[in-house]
């Protein structure tokens, strides 16, 4: 999440925008990933791609639908099911479902929000199962003045009282990383041994969490030892530039080709979501570089 105009809180709100111009070949200069890309569609197969639908909100939904699908990827992350029936129109997945959330800042780790998302998630989980996908999202909330394990109770016991129907339907929900420092102040879900000890209390599979590499970057560093330690716990990554949320070329911080070498290491089978605001807001160039630049 990124405090710039376009934000997520304001995309889910309000998904619109205006045309966009087809795809330009991408060109790829210094450290990046090498030249191959794909031919008519088709990458190296070891990463399902993904995007994020809300950082391309400035393109109508169904072009931007058809345009993802000819650039070969397999689905878009963060569409409720008010839109599912356009991704299976073009043969795409809803790789992140969501709708249940009733927010980013109000979330499991506060007993009070229990009995609303408790009945959203549950309504959301037999949707999602009918659809045929398998992800669904969730978000810890801000702190407010608890404590982390104050935190970790109240996320254990409201999400206890969903993982049964999740396991049922064999729904996977998944709780995003967020910085706290830059974009999201005072989220309690901040770090991976908070993420990670949350998993091990719940000791379920049908719950993991959504590794956003971009967030933890900011937070903690050491991306490429964190998910080979503890991969396990990761059921779902999203990536961008740092600083910034930019696009993952050369002008940031973080050499994600070697990233992606260490997902596909740990025999990873789900998907790499990118999740970067584009510079250009006028057409999908920078996502298929993007998506050149992980395809290891």
């Amino acid at each position: 999440m990124n405090n710039n105009s376009l934000s997520r809180r304001k995309a889910l709100k309000n998904i619109a925008g205006g045309a966009t111009t087809l795809l330009a070949a991408p060109f790829i200069q210094g450290h990046q990933a090498p030249k191959e890309q794909a031919v008519n569609g088709v990458w190296k197969g070891n990463i399902n791609h993904s995007v994020c639908r809300w950082c391309f909100d400035f393109i109508p939904f169904e072009d931007f639908a058809q345009q993802v699908k000819a650039m070969g990827l397999v689905g878009i992350d963060l569409v409720g099911p008010e839109d599912w029936e356009l991704l299976k129109k073009y043969d795409l997945t809803c790789t992140m479902a969501q709708g249940a959330e009733i927010g980013l800042t109000k979330g499991w780790n506060d007993a009070q929000y229990h009995n609303k998302l408790v009945d959203n998630y549950k309504k959301h989980i037999v949707l999602t199962a009918q659809a045929g996908y398998k992800n669904l999202i969730c978000f810890s909330g801000n702190r407010n003045g608890r404590d982390d394990e104050q935190g970790l109770i109240d996320c254990v016991k409201g999400l206890q009282k969903i993982l049964p129907l999740a396991e049922k339907h064999g729904i996977t929900i998944q709780m995003e990383l967020f910085n706290s420092k830059v974009d999201h102040a005072d989220y309690m879900c901040d770090n991976t041994a908070w993420g990670i000890e949350l998993c091990k209390r719940l000791g379920s599979e049908n719950f993991k969490l959504l590794y956003d590499i971009y967030h933890m970057q900011i937070s903690e560093g050491d991306i490429i030892r964190t998910i080979r330690d503890n991969h396990q716990y990761f059921g779902h990554y999203h990536t961008a530039g740092v600083p910034g949320r930019r696009e993952i070329d050369e002008s940031q911080e973080l050499y994600y080709p070697a990233i992606m070498r260490a997902i596909v290491d740990t025999g990873y089978q789900g998907y790499v979501a990118q999740e970067f605001l584009p510079s250009d807001r006028t057409n999908l160039k920078t996502l298929e570089q993007a998506i050149q630049i992980c395809d290891v």
